[in-house]
């Protein structure tokens, strides 16, 4: 059959995404497990009885009968865009509430309370209680101007509305008030994050037995941002460990031989070796430091080389000396696609690498980074001994959702690790790490390609199923639950292939984290992370949700899946809407989406300016963005917008696009802008496909959009000044 889109297959079972669908059972929310009261889970956590666990029998059946559109599925799992499940919402809240305070009532009752009856009655109480209820009204009525991410009109940035389960956990557990930074401050919710960051490794496919090497580790941040900070601090501390290593072994008198898995004496190797050494013979290192001699004599060499290496690494040197004494280190490089988030920037320059040593990769005309334009760079930094700290891969870009091909990086660095050089892995998936929950076994096995695209059009291309498939060949990850997750903001992850990465951050405060805890079980997580105090509810919030919806594809995935049919259902319903337009305004996607993200272009026939194109596209956003001046309730939709230069696409997708696009590339650049003005489309709110009339809110959108482009094409307020537009049919 020939392919409607190149480098996608189509599934012929599936022509549409509407269709007949089978209204399954659906399960009963399971409780709370039993360990959520004590320090650590067991060996093996256990749901309730009641609810199957995934990878039992009874689990692994539901493979083969489910429907994967079954939308009944969503029913229980959101408040709803019209607050459906608000009874019991405020049903839940106020039972767990209550819980609260009866746990507060019994801890000592013998205590006698602070607060008086008497005290509601006093002219103090009252006029506290009446401004309370003042600014908590205008705070109310404040948020009515807010962002309706809930309901489906709303297409613009990667937030939608939040699940019903961590909404809850986050709730009741602020009353509580966890601080994650040590088991003193959550001895409970602590455990719930450590056991999130084995949630999620599960879900990328890493191992999370203690008992093998290497085992994940992984934990909550504020973001994605804060999570590539933590990429980078962490890499640089591995890399440049070594180093410091050989210079203390040469510092201090008598230091024993440390010798590599391979035989090699540590001391022997020059930098550029040593900084090329694979990143899990690096980890071994410090468990190997940790052990001390029984001889008396050889316990003193071996403190002094302690002391002498925590001096020379470059947390406690700097950058400006450590490159001193390492001038290599001078040159290290980032190499990361042009497409890269914006996080990277500011990372580079607050942890003084400077945006200079910030590579930026082309990217071919899917958006995807170029495999033969890093390998081309990893020839030059081989070649050059130049230094590569990390190759940073994007698993769904914030912008435009595309996948790197993470199988093509994985191969070059194999490559090139036989000619000496190494890099450090992380792939950026704040936004498609949940995806990965679609090809995801309850067993823990990565599906089939075949079994994953049961039910899609297109979804996933032979390179998105081979990238999903290489994820457990990186060296961390960013995963922002508050993204695809859909749970409240402040909620992002980082999980790491090998735990050994907790050994080269390493800060301890002794009023906070005692080398002895008594009775604890639980490691804290302040030494190892950039921030301080973090909250507990967060955790709470991700755990439950995990609980739930376990991160697999009869779980989680399912709903995942509803977003990528609302992403094809819109991609696929473009050509109607670009015929309608014929011969009044041209309709392109510039990329093939690999996900959920989708762009448009949009300029109107028979104009060749680049300017005017962009200002008819801003005169469309006019009327799809927020106004803070204006009620939400106005807009019959949202969306947003991004801009893409000549730069970014490089010269042959930046020709293709204009020509498709009607725009002479001769009058760009003469006093004209550069880049593109492009509408961007987030397909994450599970409505999408809720059909209603024979129209889902995608018809409806589109639609919307079909006659919005009318109406701006008659006002033409975008036109130049004294330039007809011709607007003849085109053949």
């Amino acid at each position: 059959m020939k392919e409607r889109f190149p480098g996608r297959v189509e599934n012929p079972e599936t022509q549409s995404v509407r269709g007949t669908v089978s209204h399954g059972p659906v399960r009963d929310l399971p409780a709370l497990s039993p360990w959520i009261l004590s320090d650590s889970p067991p060996e093996n956590e256990n749901l309730p009885p009641s609810v199957s666990h995934p990878g039992d029998p009874a689990s692994r059946a539901e493979t083969t009968d489910w429907d994967f559109r079954d939308p009944t599925i969503l029913n229980p799992c959101f408040l709803g865009s019209s607050g459906e499940n608000g009874e019991v919402f405020e049903r839940l809240l106020v039972d767990l509430v209550r819980d609260h305070l009866y746990w507060r009532r019994n801890f000592h009752p013998e205590d006698p309370p602070p607060i008086p009856m008497l005290a509601a009655h006093e002219p103090s109480y009252v006029a506290f209680m009446d401004r309370l209820r003042t600014e908590l009204n205008t705070l109310t009525a404040a948020l009515k101007r807010s962002v309706p991410f809930f309901n489906p009109r709303y297409l613009g940035h990667m937030v939608s509305d939040t699940l019903l389960p961590g909404l809850l956990a986050q709730m009741v557990t602020t009353l509580y008030n966890p601080n994650n930074v040590s088991p003193e401050a959550a001895p409970v919710t602590l455990a719930l994050e450590l056991e999130v960051g084995r949630q999620l490794a599960r879900m990328l496919g890493w191992e999370t037995d203690p008992g093998k090497t290497p085992c994940a580790w992984g934990h909550l941040t504020s973001g994605g941002t804060l999570a590539n900070f933590e990429s980078l601090v962490n890499l640089r501390a591995i890399r440049c460990f070594p180093l410091a290593l050989r210079a203390a072994l040469l510092a201090v008198p008598g230091a024993p031989e440390f010798t590599l898995s391979d035989g090699r004496l540590l001391v022997e190797l020059d930098d550029w070796t040593l900084f090329n050494l694979p990143l899990d013979e690096v980890m071994s290192l410090p468990a190997r430091l940790r052990i001390p001699p029984a001889d008396p004599a050889a316990l003193r060499v071996w403190h002094d080389l302690h002391v002498v290496l925590a001096d020379l690494r470059i947390e406690n040197t700097g950058l400006v000396d450590f490159a001193r004494h390492h001038p290599l280190c001078s040159t290290i490089q980032i190499l990361l696609p042009r497409t890269a988030h914006y996080s990277w920037h500011k990372a580079a320059r607050a942890l003084g690498f400077g945006t200079s040593q910030l590579d930026f990769l082309p990217v071919d005309r899917k958006m995807r980074l170029s495999p033969p334009g890093l390998e081309a760079r990893l020839e030059n930094a081989c070649r050059n001994q130049k230094p590569v700290l990390a190759v940073v891969a994007m698993l769904g870009t914030t912008e435009f959702g595309t996948i790197d091909p993470l199988h093509d990086i994985v191969e070059l660095r194999r490559r090139f690790r036989t000619r000496g050089l190494e890099f450090g892995l992380h792939v950026d998936a704040a936004w498609g790490g949940y995806l990965t929950s679609i090809f995801r076994d309850p067993d823990g096995g990565f599906l089939p390609h075949d079994q994953v695209r049961r039910g899609f059009a297109h979804f996933p291309s032979d390179s998105v199923y081979q990238s999903f498939q290489a994820l457990v060949h990186a060296d961390s990850i960013t995963v922002d639950p508050h993204k695809l997750g859909y749970l409240p903001y402040g909620i992002g992850g980082i999980v790491w292939r090998h735990r050994g990465v907790r050994d080269f951050l390493g800060e301890r405060a002794p009023y906070v984290f005692d080398p002895n805890p008594s009775g604890s079980t639980v490691e804290p997580l302040g030494p190892y992370i950039l921030e301080g105090s973090k909250p507990g509810a967060q955790a709470a919030a991700a755990w439950v949700t995990h609980r739930v919806l376990p991160l697999d594809c009869l779980h989680l995935g399912r709903l995942q899946r509803f977003t990528i049919l609302a992403g094809e259902y819109f991609y696929d319903h473009l050509p109607a809407l670009t015929e309608r337009l014929r011969g009044e305004a041209r309709v392109l996607v510039p990329f093939e989406p690999d996900t959920n993200l989708l762009c448009l272009a949009i300029n109107p026939e028979g104009n060749t300016s680049l300017s005017a194109a962009n200002r008819f596209c801003e005169s469309l956003y006019s009327h799809l963005r927020i106004d803070p001046t204006r009620p939400v309730q106005l807009r019959d939709f949202f969306s947003s917008h991004t801009r893409v230069s000549a730069e970014l696409l490089g010269p042959e997708n930046w020709s293709r696009t204009l020509d498709a696009l009607g725009i002479d590339p001769a009058e760009v650049g003469q006093g004209e802008c550069t880049d593109l003005f492009l509408l961007r489309h987030t397909l994450m709110n599970p409505w999408l496909l809720d059909s209603r009339e024979g129209k889902n809110p995608i018809d409806r959108y589109l639609k919307y959009l079909e006659e919005l482009i009318r109406s701006e094409l008659d006002r033409g307020s975008w036109r130049p000044p004294c330039a007809p537009l011709d607007r003849r049919p085109t053949s």
